[in-house]
């Protein structure tokens, strides 16, 4: 468009000062380097009495240099959230959630709509992927706690060093065996029912422990009944066994430090013997002071998660035969201990103290088995990965033992292979793998006890060869069903 512009009101000057826009229709019209407009000033021709001046300014147009200008800063200023896009109408919803309009699209950069825009912002950055952040590891051990289990698995121990005046172990040993035996199998079996249990609630966890934690106990008792032939070791088998079924209860409810300060006496007790005698009523009456303490704690803590409200719709709960393999498991792991203490029975409490760091353990296997999940993107790396890390967990349990066992006079091989065992067997439970550790520990067992009792070549290599070949027929389980994703996912 063009056309005169009076710049004095009427009746001013003689001289009028004319304003003249010019704007070029075509794209070829007057044109200046670099796609500008010109702007055009004139005043009055000559023949009107005034001097002709023409006075130009160019300014910068609407054409595609500049657009491609705008559309480069844009996409620098976006450059960190459109690189991670894998598609444009990534980058369109991007520009839609910015508010960018239609008109600021068309009129800013030149294009006809967002989804122009986005695909020109597309090409312009490179793809980047970054890694996510590292999630937080759901299999993070405490480790605390561990230790402290690991301890309280001990502990139980000195109640023997303290009462041994009183009774005559070799002669009472066999009716304490059966009953701890039992005792452990029944505790294994009990456990794996609460925790089933558990994932209801915590109430219905209580109530199976409250019905099955004193009828194993009245069942130990009874096994140990039968060896010791009436005598006054029934008793202490009793209290042996009222004691498992109470700390049995902590452990499953969490209640570690209430067990720790229910064996307080037990502690003092032993500690006070390298310089005082207490005699026989002091011995007697630490022991069932800790026992009592220990009893009283599992009851309040059972009435404690009972008061708890019941869980909707609970049904009938889980069959009984699922947890049948860990009793199973329970037996044979208590056999193969019994063997192995048989000869030298501090081993036995180094390997019940590694119990502790056996748990952690199995913890950082889950959680390093995750890791390598999300790193393999085959199923033959994650295998790859899975049979490190299953390595590096047995390694980091056995290695230790071997100077363990030097020391306590098993010899290099026993503590590590029977831990090798238990450990691996533990594992697969925790998978919800119950049959296969339990008939390959009681294969085990059954072979070396058939072995000691009857005297039959290799006689003490037994117990090391069986656990070495049952460690061997589980790490091959481990590798086969734990070596897919799939348990782990």
């Amino acid at each position: 468009m063009s056309g005169p512009m009076d710049l004095e009101p009427p009746g001013g000057q003689e001289d009028t000062l004319m304003l003249r826009l010019a704007l070029p229709k075509q794209p070829t019209a007057r044109r200046g380097g670099g796609d500008h407009v010109t702007l055009g000033l004139r005043l009055p021709e000559p023949g009107q009495g005034a001097e002709a001046v023409t006075l130009a300014l160019t300014l910068p147009g609407p054409g595609p240099a500049r657009y491609g200008e705008a559309v480069n800063q844009l996409a620098a200023e976006l450059a960190d959230r459109v690189g991670p896009a894998v598609h444009p109408y990534e980058v369109a919803a991007l520009l839609e959630a910015d508010g960018l309009s239609a008109d600021t699209i068309r009129q800013r950069y030149g294009h006809p709509d967002i989804f122009s825009l986005a695909a020109a912002l597309y090409e312009r950055v490179p793809r980047v992927f970054p890694e996510p952040p590292r999630s937080a590891d759901p299999w993070r051990p405490d480790h605390l706690r561990c230790l402290l289990r690991g301890v309280l698995f001990a502990l139980p121990a000195l109640a023997y060093l303290l009462t041994a005046p009183l009774w005559q172990p070799g002669r009472h040993a066999a009716a304490l065996v059966a009953a701890g035996i039992f005792s452990w199998a029944w505790g294994q079996a009990l456990g794996h029912r609460a925790y089933l249990w558990m994932v209801v609630g915590r109430r219905e966890a209580a109530r199976t422990l409250l019905r099955g934690a004193p009828l194993g106990a009245v069942l130990a008792t009874a096994a140990a009944a039968i060896p010791a032939h009436g005598s006054p070791i029934t008793w202490v088998a009793a209290a042996q066994s009222l004691y498992l079924a109470a700390a049995g209860v902590l452990l499953v409810l969490g209640r570690e430090l209430l067990l720790l300060a229910a064996l307080g006496p037990l502690v003092a007790g032993v500690a006070v013997l390298p310089w005082w005698e207490p005699g026989p009523p002091v011995r007697a009456g630490l022991t069932f002071l800790a026992l009592a303490a220990t009893v009283a704690a599992a009851g309040r803590t059972l009435r404690t998660e009972y008061a708890a409200p019941a869980a909707p719709g609970e049904g009938a709960g889980p069959p009984l035969p699922r947890s049948l393999p860990y009793g199973l498991f329970g037996l044979a792991a208590a056999l193969l201990v019994l063997l192995a203490g048989r000869r030298e029975p501090y081993a036995v409490i180094v390997l019940t103290v590694s119990m502790g760091p056996a748990e952690w353990l199995l913890y950082r296997y889950r959680g390093l088995s995750a890791a390598a999940l999300g790193a393999s993107a085959t199923p033959a790396a994650f295998r790859l990965r899975s049979a490190g890390v299953l390595a590096l967990c047995l390694l980091a349990y056995a290695l230790p033992l071997i100077p363990a066992g030097l020391l306590t006079g098993a010899g290099p091989a026993t503590l590590p292979l029977l831990a090798a065992t238990l450990w691996s067997a533990l594992l697969l439970q925790a998978f919800g793998m119950a049959w296969a550790p339990a008939l390959i520990c009681l294969a085990a067992a059954g072979t070396a006890g058939a072995v000691t009792l009857l005297g039959l070549p290799p006689g003490p290599s037994a117990l090391p060869l069986c656990c070495g070949g049952a460690a061997l027929c589980l790490i091959g389980c481990t590798l086969r069903l734990l070596g897919r994703p799939a348990p782990h996912a």
